[in-house]
């Protein structure tokens, strides 16, 4: 089995935005993304941490403190831009928060537990520490996932946390775009994830279960 990271080997922090910098020195076509935020509540918990990972290799961490704006022009611009591919984790939590704080439609999106479900039927089990073992022999932890990401200050630990669940994403995604394709349902999950933005605006203006009931 090929042997793929257990922690970058870099890990950038910012404030607020991701430097222009990083966009100019970085030819990619994909990008892993995640979120984290004082809660689960995506309309009543603040938007705390974006971090995100081009290569497998290097994160880049965006932090936003309470007295933030979000005045994030360059991070907006790479959400919005349809050619690039995002790749999340359970994206419905992420692009409705993204949507919540910064108003805007995530586009070109990627999920790995949507893909996951599709393709792994013979288990329940889709969590991304559950993924990363078996399909890539790694174990992360999940220590962190409940801790306090609105103070000032991150701990090491949260930065190493918060890296490892953008790490591996490409690497799942390649994964599970194989057993997809074998099991021929890569164009139901590809129109899934183009579903995704308006799942995040129902789950936002609070029609995220009941617009679909039967009653």
């Amino acid at each position: 089995m090929k042997k793929y990271l257990q922690r970058p080997d870099k890990i950038w922090s910012h404030e607020n935005d991701l430097p222009t910098w990083v966009l100019d020195d970085n030819k990619y076509d994909s990008v892993a993304i995640d979120t984290e935020a004082m809660g689960l509540c995506v309309t009543r918990d603040r938007l705390c941490l974006v971090q995100l990972s081009f290569d497998s290799k290097v994160c880049h961490l965006i932090k936003f403190n309470a007295d933030s704006n979000y005045d994030s022009p360059n991070l907006i611009a790479l959400l919005e831009n349809p050619k690039i591919t995002k790749i999340f984790h359970f994206a419905r939590f992420d692009i409705a928060l993204l949507f919540q704080t910064f108003g805007i439609a995530v586009q070109n999106i990627y999920c790995t537990k949507i893909a996951s479900k599709l393709a792994r039927t013979y288990t329940e089990r889709h969590g991304l520490k559950t993924i990363c073992s078996e399909l890539l022999g790694i174990e992360i932890s999940k220590k962190e996932q409940s801790s306090d990401w609105g103070k000032n200050a991150l701990t090491e630990e949260q930065k190493l946390y918060a890296a490892s669940d953008v790490l591996h994403l490409q690497f799942l995604k390649e994964k599970l775009d194989e057993m997809l394709a074998r099991e021929s349902r890569m164009e139901l999950a590809i129109e899934c994830f183009k579903f995704l933005p308006y799942l995040a605006q129902l789950d936002c203006l609070g029609w995220s279960e009941s617009i679909f009931a039967h009653l």
